[in-house]
């Protein structure tokens, strides 16, 4: 069996992959980013992945749907028919029997085009909220996984299976480690997802003298041209005292295999709250703090810190706060992490532990 998985999604998307790539029957094929941004000539965090598994990928470029107006939505909407033309190429040259897609604009056209040439389409949605394009895709799909109970009521009940988020295997081993560090003191680990946040990185560096008197930081940067926060980040490094420096680790990125070892050590996650994060933190039992991007799609990113927050495991910053508020905040968290991680039962009961075999027998049929 021939499966086309794409999607902007890809954590999620790699799970299903190491399952899938176990039996020898199955030919996969990824559809997704080459570059990290439009303006990037950096590798995306996907195309590593998916070439360590020695899975087939085809870079795509396609628009994104918006709803709100600007110059940016102009270009998409000229984008859109070529990522279109491409997705025709793409699938009459492939010819999958299977498409599954793990959303976002990058999927909309395959599922488009494998629509036209009578592929069976299967999607799994991560988010608590649909986005335009994922509600768009649930039109044509033969299925469709949602990983929050309150999604099923965006797409047809009958075509909807409850499944939860895929869980990364890696997140609870020690593969391999890309620093070594002595843990004398409580460790902060922050991240901007993949690609890094611009806006996260201005508030740590702000405040990053006052945490590393008192705490270790991992900071995930990114590596987004246009910002250089990696660079300005080692630049800010070096003016620090010699003793706060040993206490700084900085990355653009973590990878699968290193990913283990950075959530065994940290004792506190700052960053996005997408659903893997989520997700992730719950499977963890892992404080955070959330700082949620504002332009997510449906506010998505706010419903899942506030589920956190109302479930007392961690707290929300609004990115347009204070850095100074921020490192309020670190400190609060820092000084009561066991009061938090004491409330993670409060979740544990409403989001049950994925099962990808789910998925695959689904799509097999």
């Amino acid at each position: 069996m021939k499966i086309l998985i794409t999607g902007g999604h890809v954590t999620p998307a790699l799970v299903i992959i190491d399952k899938l790539v176990k039996d020898a029957q199955n030919s996969l094929v990824f559809v997704g980013r080459e570059y990290a941004s439009d303006s990037s000539n950096s590798k995306s965090f996907e195309f590593h992945e998916i070439n360590k598994r020695k899975v087939k990928f085809i870079h795509l470029e396609a628009g994104r749907l918006s709803r709100i107006f600007s110059l940016s939505t102009v270009k998409d909407l000229f984008k859109f028919p070529i990522g279109l033309y491409h997705a025709f190429r793409i699938i009459g040259n492939e010819k999958p029997d299977i498409i599954l897609s793990f959303g976002g604009y990058i999927a909309l056209p395959i599922v488009l085009a494998g629509y036209i040439f009578k592929i069976s389409i299967y999607t799994h949605e991560q988010t608590i909220r649909p986005g335009l394009a994922n509600k768009i895709i649930g039109l044509f799909a033969r299925k469709i996984f949602v990983a929050f109970p309150q999604a099923a009521g965006y797409f047809e009940i009958n075509k909807t299976i409850v499944t939860g988020n895929p869980i990364r295997e890696s997140i609870f081993k020690i593969i391999k480690k890309p620093f070594t560090i002595q843990k004398t003191k409580p460790v902060i680990y922050i991240t901007g997802g993949s690609l890094g946040s611009h806006s996260i990185n201005i508030h740590i560096a702000n405040i990053l003298p006052e945490l590393l008197k008192k705490y270790i930081v991992i900071q995930q940067t990114g590596d987004a041209a246009e910002y250089r926060d990696y660079e300005k980040i080692l630049e800010k490094n070096k003016q620090l005292l010699q003793e706060q420096q040993k206490n700084f680790f900085p990355r653009k990125h973590f990878f699968e295999d290193e990913i283990g070892y950075i959530y065994n050590i940290c004792d506190l996650v700052i960053g996005r709250s997408g659903a893997n994060t989520f997700f992730e933190m719950i499977a963890l039992k892992k404080p955070a703090i959330f700082i949620p991007l504002p332009w997510s799609a449906n506010q998505e990113q706010q419903e899942h810190a506030k589920i956190f927050k109302e479930a007392q495991t961690g707290e929300i910053f609004d990115q347009k706060d204070t850095s100074e508020n921020l490192s309020l905040l670190i400190d609060l968290v820092m000084a009561n992490l066991g009061y938090y991680s004491d409330n993670f039962n409060k979740l544990n009961s409403y989001y049950e532990k994925f099962d990808a075999n789910s998925i695959i027998q689904t799509i097999s049929v």
